[in-house]
């Protein structure tokens, strides 16, 4: 149609990726929000401070991404990351914790998570290339 407004390959916006935030201390919560929100397309969706709240939470509210510390009260995060993955397996997890990642328990890296980050390293620019299917060095 001439002078027609509808473009046929015009892009549609962005998706916004929803992202729960799963850590027991409320300083790593705060910055993980920030983090969160400074990052663009994606969202806060929820926090949980426990690995089965985390679980929980995510079954609720269906995340693209999980930011997941790997101490947690009640079941571990690498227990949580587990079950999450197995029961949304697109779900992505980004372990997060402030060991090294040369002192990360073995079973990290076959927990399903994607990738790991230390606390200090996060950053929009690690959300972004975990959601591209990039891996930081060391998991």
């Amino acid at each position: 149609m001439a002078g027609s407004a509808h473009t046929p390959h015009a892009e549609a916006p962005p998706a916004v990726v929803d992202v729960l935030v799963v850590d027991d201390q409320e300083t790593y919560l705060s910055v993980a929000r920030f983090v969160v929100g400074a990052t663009p397309g994606f969202r806060v969706a929820g926090e949980a401070t426990s690995g089965e709240n985390a679980v929980t939470q995510a079954a609720a509210l269906r995340p693209g991404l999980v930011l997941m510390d790997i101490n947690l009260p009640g079941i571990s995060g690498l227990e949580a990351t587990r079950r999450l993955v197995a029961a949304a397996p697109d779900t992505v997890v980004l372990l997060m914790s402030t060991y090294p990642a040369s002192d990360l328990p073995q079973d990290a890296r076959t927990s399903g998570a994607r990738a790991y980050v230390h606390k200090e390293d996060l950053a929009p620019d690690v959300l972004v290339a975990v959601m591209a299917g990039e891996q930081p060095p060391g998991f």
